[in-house]
C-alpha cells in the first residue's frame, strides 16, 4: 500500500492554516457585520429566541435553554461565551438600546458578574423584533448550520443601523474595531437625510449626529474629535462623568452622577480612595471620604472634603488620576461586503440603506407572489360559484380528491391551484356574504399588487418606503440623548499650590546628593546638632523651608533642577534620605554645589554663577522656570576640566567675591555684568595663573566682614571696604602674604556682620562667631581659630523674594546657617 507525500515549506504550511484561520475570525467571530450591527454569536442567539417564539409579548424563559438551543442548532462553542454574549446583550450600562430583556441578576456596573444562566430568565426585547421583523419572506439569504440539520440567517433583517445606535468592540486577527454608541434618533434622521441626499457631506449629517451617546451618560469633550470619528472612522475624544460640587456649611461635596463609558464603578471608587491617602501631600488630604450611594434609583458616589478646600482642583485631579475621565479611541472597523473595512459613519450607512433597500425589495416580491397567488385562487372561487351545480355533481361523481381535482380543471379549465382550492372548499363559504368578501378581497389584492409593483419597478417609492418605516422606528423607540457634548476639551487646571497645606519642614541637602525632608516635630525632638550622613559626605545646606517652597539645587557640571518641597519623601532626622537620583538623573560624578528655595520664580532677583576657570555668568531667575521639574537643565556651559563652583543669588547693585585657591581675591560690581540666558558660557570674571583655580564666590550686599578659610583650617578676616572694587579678566590681590614652607590654599570666603556667626560641619554642627575670627591686613597671614583640621562650612538655604518684595534685602547662599540648638 503506497502513500502520497507531500512535501512543503514551513512557512506555506503554516501561512496557509493561519490565513483559513484569520478569515474565519474577521468574517465569522470578532467583527460585526455593518447590515445589522451584529457578530455571529449575537445573530444566532437572537434567531434561536425568535424561532422559539420567546419574544417581548410572551413569557420570559431559563436562558439556560436558549443558551442550549443556540449551542444545539447554531453556534457548536463553550456555553459561558454564548452565555457571556446573552448577557451583554441584556445590560443597559453596555448597550444603549439592549436587544434582550433579561429577568434576574445580569450583572453590574461594578463588574459583577452575572448569574448563572440556570438562574435567569430572558426574551426578546420590544426593539430585537425590529431586527427580526419579516425574516420568514425570504428577505435575506439563509445557509446551512455547522452540521446541516437546519438553516440559519446569513444576515437580520433589521429595520434600523443597529450598528451605529449600539456600538461593537472586537479583536480579530490583525483588525480590532471599537465603534462608539450613537443615538437612535439621531441615526435614524441622519439615515432619512442621506436617503434624499445622496452626495450629503460630514458637516451636513452632523447637524443631526452630535456625536457619541453612551448608555452610561457622561460628558463628551473635542469637537475636532468627533468630526474625525464621523468622517474617518477614527478619532479620539474625551469622556468625563458627569459631576455637582454641593458646598454646606460644615463640607464641601463632589457628587458623580455619570461615569465614563465602560469604566467600572467600584474601580473608581477604589482608586479615589488610594488617591486621597497616598496623595495626601499634595491636597488630597482635604478629601475627608468617599462613598458609593448608587441604588436602584441611579449612579452616586460622593466625595466629601472640607469646607475651605478648593474644591474644583481637587475634582481636576480625580479628573486627571482617576477614570473620571478617559480617553475614548474610536476604530470603526466592520465587515462591508464581507470584508473588514475601517469607515467613517457615511460608507457605514450607504451600506445599511443599500442592504434595507434589498430587503424591502426581496418582501415586496414575495409578497406580490404570494398575493398573486392568492388572486389566481380568488378568480377560480369567484368563477366557481357561478358554476356551482355543475361542479358539485362532477365531486360527487369522481372517485376521490385527485380525481375531483382533475376532472374540474379537464372540464372548466381551472389550474391546478385553483382546482385544488375549488376541492377544499367549505360549504359554509358559498353564502352570498362569502361571495361579496370574495369579490372585496379581490378588489384588495388588486390594489396591494399594484402598489408593491410600484415598489419594485420604482427606485423612489422604494426609498420613500424605507423613509417611512425607519421613521416609525424613531416614532416608537426614540430616546433623549444621555452624553452631553462639548465643543472643547477643558484644560484640567490644578492649583497644586493651593490644595498644599503650608507647613514649616526642615531639608538637608548634601554634597553627594542626599536630600531629606523632616517634620518639625522630629527634628526638634532629635539631636539637632547631628546631621546624618554617609561616610566623606558634608551638608551643602540645611534649613528650615515650607512645603509650599520649591528647593532649586545646582550642581558641579553646570547643571540644576528643581523639586517642590511637599514632593519630597518625609524622612525622620536621623535618616540619611534618598538620592536626588529618586526625583531626576544625575552623573555618578555629579555633586551638589548650591541650593536656595523660590515660592515661584516671579522675582527680579538673579543667580550668578562661578566656575574653577575664572568665568562668571548673570542670569535671571525667571529663566530657570520650566514645566518639567523632573530633569536637570543647564544653567552654565562649562569649559572642558572645569567645574562650577557654586550659585549665588543676587541684587543687580550687588558686589561678587571670588577667591582662588592660591589666595587671589577679587571684587566685581555685578552691575557691570549683563545678564545673559542659560545657554550662554558667560564671560571672564578672574584671570588665574597656571595651575591655579577659584575655589569660593559670595555675594556682597551690606555686610562688613569678609571672612576666608583655608585647607588647613585656619581663618582671617578683611574688612569687605579695604576689598577694591576690579575690572573683570584682572588677577585681583592676593588675601593674604604667601609663605614658601607649608603654604595654605583657600578653600572658602564667607560674608557677613560682625555679630553674624560661621555655621561649620565636622561630625555635628557647630559655630564660630564671626567676631572671634582676628582682623588681618591684605599681609598678614592666617590664624588658627578652631583646633579642627577638617571641617565644612554649612551655607543658608536662602528663600528668593517675589518680585513685589525685591526691594528688601535677600538671605544669601554664602551667608553662614544660624541653627537654634
Amino acid at each position: 500500500m503506497s502513500h502520497d507525500i507531500l512535501k512543503m515549506p514551513l512557512e506555506d504550511v503554516v501561512g496557509d492554516r493561519f490565513g483559513r484561520y484569520s478569515k474565519y475570525i474577521i468574517q465569522e467571530r470578532a467583527l460585526p457585520d455593518v447590515r445589522d450591527g451584529l457578530k455571529p454569536v449575537q445573530r444566532r442567539i437572537l434567531y434561536a429566541m425568535h424561532t422559539e417564539k420567546n419574544t417581548h409579548d410572551k413569557g420570559y424563559r431559563k436562558s439556560a435553554k436558549t443558551v442550549g438551543l443556540v449551542i444545539g442548532n447554531y453556534h457548536p462553542h463553550g456555553d459561558s461565551s454564548v452565555y457571556d454574549a446573552m448577557v451583554r446583550l441584556s445590560q443597559p450600562w453596555k448597550m444603549n438600546m439592549p436587544l434582550v430583556d433579561m429577568q434576574g441578576n445580569n450583572g453590574s456596573i461594578d463588574d459583577d458578574p452575572a448569574a448563572a444562566m440556570r438562574y435567569t430568565e430572558a426574551r426578546l426585547s420590544k426593539l430585537s423584533s425590529k431586527l427580526l421583523e419579516n425574516i420568514g419572506e425570504e428577505v435575506v439569504p439563509f445557509v446551512l448550520n455547522f452540521d446541516d440539520t437546519t438553516q440559519e440567517p446569513v444576515v437580520l433583517p433589521a429595520r434600523y443601523p443597529n450598528l451605529l445606535v449600539n456600538g461593537a468592540t472586537g479583536i480579530a486577527a490583525g483588525y480590532a474595531t471599537n465603534i462608539p454608541p450613537f443615538n437612535l434618533g439621531e441615526i435614524l434622521d441622519a439615515t432619512t437625510y442621506l436617503l434624499q441626499n445622496d452626495e450629503a457631506s460630514i458637516e451636513e449629517l452632523m447637524t443631526f449626529i452630535k456625536g457619541p451617546d453612551f448608555p452610561t451618560g457622561g460628558i463628551v469633550q473635542g469637537e475636532q474629535g468627533i468630526k474625525d470619528i464621523l468622517n474617518t472612522g477614527r478619532g479620539r475624544v474625551v469622556v468625563r462623568a458627569k459631576t455637582e460640587i454641593i458646598r454646606k456649611k460644615t463640607l464641601a461635596q463632589i457628587v458623580v452622577t455619570e461615569l465614563p463609558y465602560e469604566v467600572i464603578k467600584s474601580n473608581v471608587v477604589r482608586k479615589i480612595d488610594e488617591l486621597r491617602y497616598a496623595k495626601a501631600s499634595e491636597g488630597l488630604g482635604d478629601v475627608m471620604d468617599v462613598r458609593d450611594e448608587s441604588d436602584r434609583n441611579g449612579l452616586r458616589i460622593v466625595i466629601d472634603c472640607r469646607p475651605d478646600s478648593d474644591v474644583e482642583s481637587i475634582l481636576n485631579l480625580f479628573f486627571k488620576h482617576t477614570e473620571l475621565q478617559v480617553y475614548y479611541n474610536a476604530n470603526m472597523v466592520s465587515i462591508i461586503n464581507k470584508r473588514p473595512q475601517l469607515t467613517g459613519v457615511i460608507p457605514m450607512l450607504k451600506a445599511y440603506i443599500e442592504f434595507r433597500k434589498e430587503v424591502v425589495l426581496n418582501r415586496s416580491r414575495y409578497r406580490y407572489e404570494q398575493k398573486e397567488k392568492r388572486l389566481h385562487i380568488i378568480e377560480g372561487l369567484i368563477k366557481a360559484t357561478s358554476i356551482l351545480d355543475e361542479i358539485i355533481r362532477i365531486i360527487r361523481a369522481s372517485k376521490n380528491r385527485a380525481d375531483s381535482r382533475d376532472n374540474i380543471m379537464n372540464e372548466f379549465g381551472f389550474s391546478h391551484a385553483q382546482a385544488s382550492a375549488i376541492v377544499d372548499l367549505q360549504l359554509y363559504r358559498l353564502s352570498s356574504t362569502d361571495v361579496v368578501a370574495l369579490r372585496d378581497e379581490f378588489a384588495k389584492l388588486a390594489n396591494e399588487l399594484e402598489e408593491l409593483n410600484l415598489i419594485i419597478n420604482n427606485d423612489s417609492m422604494l426609498s420613500l418606503l424605507v423613509r417611512r418605516e425607519l421613521l416609525e422606528i424613531k416614532d416608537e423607540f426614540s430616546i433623549e440623548r444621555k452624553t452631553r457634548i462639548e465643543a472643547k476639551v477643558s484644560e484640567l487646571e490644578i492649583d497644586h499650590m493651593s490644595l498644599i497645606s503650608n507647613e514649616d519642614v526642615m531639608i538637608t541637602v548634601s554634597h553627594l546628593g542626599y536630600i531629606k525632608k523632616v517634620s518639625m516635630r522630629s527634628y526638634n525632638s532629635s539631636q539637632t546638632d547631628v546631621i546624618s550622613l554617609s561616610d566623606s559626605d558634608y551638608p551643602i545646606v540645611s534649613a528650615q523651608v515650607q512645603t509650599l517652597d520649591q528647593l532649586v539645587f545646582i550642581t558641579s557640571k553646570g547643571r540644576y533642577g528643581y523639586i517642590l518641597v511637599h514632593e519630597l519623601e518625609e524622612s525622620k532626622w536621623r535618616d540619611i534620605g534618598p538620592h536626588m537620583n529618586k526625583y531626576m538623573r544625575m552623573d555618578s560624578d555629579e555633586r551638589i554645589v548650591s541650593a536656595f528655595t523660590v515660592k515661584d520664580f516671579n522675582t527680579n532677583m538673579f543667580v550668578v554663577t562661578v566656575s574653577s576657570n575664572g568665568m562668571i555668568k548673570k542670569s535671571g531667575v525667571p529663566d530657570l522656570e520650566v514645566k518639567r521639574s523632573g530633569k536637570l537643565y543647564d544653567i552654565m556651559k562649562l569649559d572642558k576640566g572645569a567645574d562650577l563652583v557654586g550659585a549665588y543669588i543676587s541684587n543687580e547693585d550687588d558686589h561678587l567675591l571670588m577667591v582662588s585657591n592660591d589666595g587671589q581675591i577679587m571684587r566685581l560690581d555685578l552691575t557691570e555684568i549683563n545678564p545673559i540666558g542659560l545657554k550662554g558660557k558667560g564671560v571672564i570674571g578672574m584671570k588665574l595663573r597656571k595651575g591655579d583655580a577659584v575655589k569660593s564666590a559670595a555675594i556682597l550686599h551690606d555686610e562688613s566682614e569678609a571672612v576666608v578659610r583655608t585647607h588647613r583650617c585656619y581663618f582671617k578676616r578683611i574688612k569687605a571696604a579695604d576689598i577694591p572694587v576690579m575690572n573683570r579678566a584682572t588677577l585681583g590681590v592676593l588675601v593674604a602674604r604667601k609663605v614658601k614652607t607649608n603654604p595654605h590654599y583657600v578653600t572658602d570666603i564667607v560674608v557677613g556682620n560682625i555679630y553674624d556667626t560661621i555655621t561649620i560641619y565636622h561630625e555635628k554642627v557647630d559655630f564660630i562667631e564671626i567676631k572671634s575670627v582676628p582682623i588681618m591686613d591684605f599681609d598678614a597671614s592666617y590664624s588658627q581659630v578652631t583646633k579642627l583640621e577638617n571641617l565644612e562650612i554649612v551655607r543658608k538655604c536662602i528663600d528668593v523674594p517675589l518680585v513685589e518684595h525685591h526691594t528688601t534685602h535677600a538671605r544669601h547662599v554664602d551667608e553662614p546657617l544660624k541653627l537654634d540648638l
